[in-house]
């Protein structure tokens, strides 16, 4: 296994970490195979957040004795310092530890990055966790571009979370700098939320790209954990075929593919349509089905909401047709 510095941070991390998502879908004794799997074969890095369910209590239950072995990492949608403590201590409950290595902001929009960085935001609380040792550093995790500049520009921030995979590659520049920054990047969605299906040619892809400090692939299974490694440290040159076979995936989920940037929004009706497109995944191609619906029932508008202006879709650099994308989501949620 290589390791690499994760930034400022200073810690050393395995180049292939774990996405704590899909472990929701299985249990407690699944997850402790799994993690000892992971110790077995050197992966060090362990990824959750306050809202994937019980990922952190799963994780927790699963470190009990080897805790020392990994680096542990979560995250928060909180944005105010109570709301943030409040979270801190509960990961520290559910993970059965003294401490978490990296702490997350976790998806603000630039409004939210604004809170939780003023008096009486996140980050206050962060920070005192970090004085009192109950935290190592804290990060952000973004999906939009523009974010991810201004968390760039931020003195608080050790490390970002951003999608990179064969078809968002929108923030390969951004990635250089947090390098010349020396901020840690942490690369998510190596496989678009399970929309590449080839996951040996897109971890390949993924790792050639030297900007990226670690890579976090949600697996709930041995077997993925196994053929993620073999195709992450297969370091031989990417194949005239292997550009072909990207080219292909590129051209078959290009144009119909939402990238997060978030060029849509705002929405006339107030639907989150990006953050929607993401709740589909889930449904599809993770298998969370309770977990979607539980989240987009809580949705204060939905897809069935849209009242086909049009307006979204001529902001869209990507030209998706949202509208009949709404009508679809509408039927796979709410049966309408």
């Amino acid at each position: 296994m290589e390791y690499r510095t994760l930034g400022k941070t200073g810690l050393r991390v395995s180049a292939m970490g774990f996405g704590g998502i899909p472990i929701q879908r299985i249990d407690e004794e699944g997850t402790r195979a799994l993690i000892h799997r992971l110790a077995e074969n050197g992966v060090n890095y362990i990824d959750s957040a306050r809202g994937y369910t019980v990922s952190e209590q799963y994780l927790g239950y699963a470190l009990e004795g080897i805790r020392d072995k990994f680096i542990l990492a979560t995250k928060s949608m909180s944005r105010t310092k109570d709301a943030m403590a409040k979270d801190i201590d509960i990961s520290l409950a559910n993970f059965r530890t003294g401490y978490i290595d990296l702490y997350q902001v976790h998806n603000p929009t630039p409004e939210a990055l604004a809170q939780v960085s003023a008096p009486g935001g996140a980050v206050e609380a962060m920070l005192e966790a970090k004085a009192a040792g109950k935290i190592g550093h804290l990060g952000v995790t973004v999906h939009s571009v523009t974010v991810f500049e201004q968390v760039l520009e931020l003195d608080w921030v050790e490390t970002i979370m951003f999608p990179y995979n064969i078809v968002e590659t929108q923030g390969e520049e951004l990635m250089r700098k947090c390098k010349e920054k020396n901020i840690g990047f942490i690369c998510m969605k190596p496989l678009a939320g399970g929309a590449i299906e080839d996951p040996a040619l897109a971890m390949r892809f993924v790792a050639a790209n030297e900007n990226i400090s670690v890579v976090i692939p949600g697996m709930a299974d041995p077997t993925e954990l196994d053929q993620n490694l073999a195709a992450f440290n297969d370091r031989s040159p990417i194949t005239e075929a292997e550009k072909a076979k990207m080219e292909a995936i590129r051209t078959q989920l290009g144009n119909d593919f939402c990238r997060r940037c978030n060029y849509c929004a705002p929405c006339t009706v107030g639907i989150g349509i990006s953050g929607i497109f993401v709740l589909e995944g889930y449904l599809k191609r993770y298998g969370l089905h309770s977990w979607a619906q539980a989240r987009y029932d809580a949705l204060p508008a939905k897809a069935s909401d849209c009242i086909e202006c049009g307006v979204c879709e001529t902001r869209c650099p990507y030209r998706l047709p949202i509208r009949e994308k709404m009508k679809q989501l509408a039927r796979d949620f709410e049966g309408k």
